[in-house]
């Protein structure tokens, strides 16, 4: 791409005036940011910083990646439609509007939730509504300068790499300008070509979230105190609805953090894998007496909690409450002959390994994947009878299949129905979790990540998985057992750029580059015979990465 060229084109055919006043005052650098190449679409869709440009989030760049979906969608279905949702980010309203309006004007069937609504609940409706397709905007956990596009297929998951590999071809076929067709949001809307969709889904996904309760009529104290945070985002309603219809009254909402926000001016990172982002939870747990501590990402696919332990509060990893989630939920279908013929659990290459030895505990069967719950939402639909549930390090969960995407209202409302199974035994979480390490041996998996902004930090980036590609004898002082690179065929799994190294003491890392921000991702799991074991190993396998 000529960069000077298309940035003139841009500002003699963009019409916004806040556009043009914005294309005018790009310098340079930040043209060469902005024009360098176009917005990456794969199987997580779109995500990128907003502004002006081809390599950024705007209505321009949403809508071409509308219409290469319209394109793909008339060529593979006789009457196609899309159910889309949104989040609290900046533009998220604006983006849904105008993907609508471009798949309307493709006498596309347009189905649009008239609030804001989490990941979870645009999955269900794709599949619910039989759309064809669905799309949900999003940036997930990224600081708010980002927003993003993710597409769904008629299955409800994330599409994987055939579908985006097409719908990308189309795309790549599209003038920005002069081939994208498009009318308007009004207008469709009282001609029916685009609907809002009925409270009714809305009410029949509650429904199915109840229905994930494990407790077959094992009493539980529900008078406990719960402080939530949704981190401005769509978690509000869905999760206390949940919660409040389950019996658990004494919700504790923390203020600063409840209502839609996309400036997130509390934290700069929603994301519940950060302490920071349940810091001010933590706070107001202190001030309630509260045990357990729940947030959910602006999108409210994923959730982290933090739980009283002494007089302090311990913040579990995703891969901790993944565990105690999995132990609990085979606990109670085994006590209650509840499990399904051929009982499996699915989770990815970079969730802890203990996993598997938990499934084999309960005679269930374990599924390794690819990062990305999409591959996990597969799985599922090759078997949804004999699915009990499926994990993600980054603390996504899922314990049913009427969606196809990790759920933070089902994980929330699992995790208080554990937490209160367990209060009600005088079992902590940190010491059910304590008692899951003695008996299947003591782990710590940690996740570093690694940002490389712009065009120089992805040929950075690149260049370090080159270097990991070509190790293949020793990790630090730990000699490689075994190494997959991913990019090769492993077990019938799609190709990835990913290497996982298998170290002689059982000790594994993984290193793969985001699939939509600009980092690296490091994943440790470090096994060993305590506490204090495992983090002198951990500091020697750290030293080994970091990159300036």
């Amino acid at each position: 791409m000529e960069i000077l060229k298309e940035y003139k084109r841009w500002i003699d055919r963009v019409k916004e005036n806040d556009l043009i006043a914005e294309l005018r005052k790009l310098d340079d650098e930040t043209i060469n940011d902005s024009f360098y190449k176009n917005l990456e679409f794969g199987t997580g869709g779109l995500r990128g910083v907003i502004g002006v440009g081809t390599n950024r989030m705007n209505i321009y760049t949403v809508a071409k990646a509308s219409q290469g979906l319209a394109n793909y969608l008339n060529k593979n279905y006789k009457s196609p439609s899309v159910a889309i949702s949104y989040d609290s980010r900046i533009k998220s309203t604006l983006f849904a509007e105008t993907t609508a309006s471009v798949l309307a004007a493709n006498n596309i069937k347009v189905f649009i939730y008239r609030q804001l609504m989490p990941t979870p609940c645009l999955s269900y409706a794709v599949r619910h509504l039989s759309c064809s397709a669905g799309v949900m905007v999003t940036a997930s956990h990224n600081p708010a300068k980002y927003n993003g596009y993710k597409v769904y297929g008629d299955d409800g998951c994330q599409i994987t790499n055939k579908a985006a590999d097409a719908i990308l071809e189309e795309i790549n076929a599209i003038d920005i300008f002069d081939d994208v067709k498009t009318t308007d949001f009004s207008k469709a809307l009282g001609l029916g070509l685009i609907e809002y969709i009925d409270d009714e889904v809305y009410d029949s996904f509650t429904r199915e979230v109840l229905s994930q309760s494990v407790l077959f009529g094992d009493k539980i104290n529900k008078d406990v105190k719960i402080v939530y945070s949704p981190l401005n985002g769509t978690g509000l309603k869905p999760v206390t609805r949940a919660l409040r219809e389950a019996g658990y009254t004494d919700i504790i909402l923390v203020k600063e953090q409840e209502l839609p926000d996309g400036n997130f001016p509390t934290c700069s990172y929603p994301n519940p894998e950060e302490k920071a982002a349940l810091s001010l939870g933590i706070k107001y747990a202190r001030e309630n007496n509260a045990e357990l501590v729940l947030g959910t990402d602006p999108d409210c696919d994923r959730v982290g909690i933090a739980v009283k332990d002494g007089d302090d509060y311990t913040l579990l990893t995703g891969n901790e409450t993944g565990l105690l989630l999995m132990d609990y939920i085979c606990l109670q279908r085994t006590k209650h002959n509840a499990m399904p013929k051929k009982p499996y659990i699915v989770k990815t290459i970079v969730t802890t390994d203990l996993a598997d030895k938990v499934a084999a505990n309960y005679g269930v069967d374990i599924k390794n994947v690819l990062t990305g719950f999409k591959y996990i939402g597969e799985q599922i639909g090759l078997d949804p009878d004999n699915y009990i549930f499926g994990l993600e390090e980054s603390y996504g969960y899922l314990s049913g299949s009427y969606v196809r995407d990790k759920d933070a209202v089902d994980g929330s409302f699992l995790i208080v129905e554990m937490f209160s199974f367990y209060k009600t035994r005088n079992i902590s979480l940190t010491e059910k979790l304590s008692e899951i390490y003695k008996k299947y041996g003591y782990a710590k998996n940690s996740l570093r990540t690694f940002a490389f902004e712009g065009q120089k930090g992805m040929e950075q980036m690149k260049s370090i998985m080159e270097q990991y590609r070509n190790t293949n004898d020793k990790i630090g002082s730990f000699d490689i057992v075994k190494k997959i690179d991913y990019t090769k065929p492993v077990d019938n799994l799609p190709k990835s750029n990913v290497i996982k190294y298998y170290l002689e003491d059982g000790s594994t890392m993984v290193v793969r580059p985001s699939g939509t921000e600009p980092k690296l991702k490091v994943y440790l799991s470090v096994v060993g015979k305590d506490k204090e074991d495992v983090e002198k190993k951990e500091q020697n396998l750290l030293k080994t990465v970091s990159f300036k």
